[in-house]
């Protein structure tokens, strides 16, 4: 896998209660592409971050149906992948790459 493949797998950390609740169990949570596999995110987290992966979860979540002002709109869906750590290994996600 390329360099710059591995910067196309993770698109942006989840900073959210539940994964901030979900870091004292050595888990982040990534949003990452639709099609993205858990080989390539592992792939591209061990590689970007220097860590040692455990497992690697996905989710894919259907966008809601919104309507704003009588306009009826849908939101996009997405993809969140929770990404387990070694023990011993974390990811600071407010510090960035």
């Amino acid at each position: 896998m390329s360099e710059a493949r591995h910067y196309d797998a993770i698109l942006s950390p989840v900073i959210t209660e539940k994964a901030t609740l979900a870091s004292e169990h050595n888990q982040v949570i990534f949003r990452v592409p639709l099609d993205a596999t858990k080989p390539q995110v592992k792939a591209a987290v061990e590689k970007l971050f220097k860590v040692k992966v455990k497992a690697v979860n996905t989710l894919r979540q259907q966008g809601k149906l919104k309507v704003f002002k009588g306009v009826k709109g849908k939101q996009v869906d997405f993809k969140k992948a929770i990404v387990t750590l070694e023990e011993g290994h974390s990811i600071d996600v407010t510090t960035g790459l």
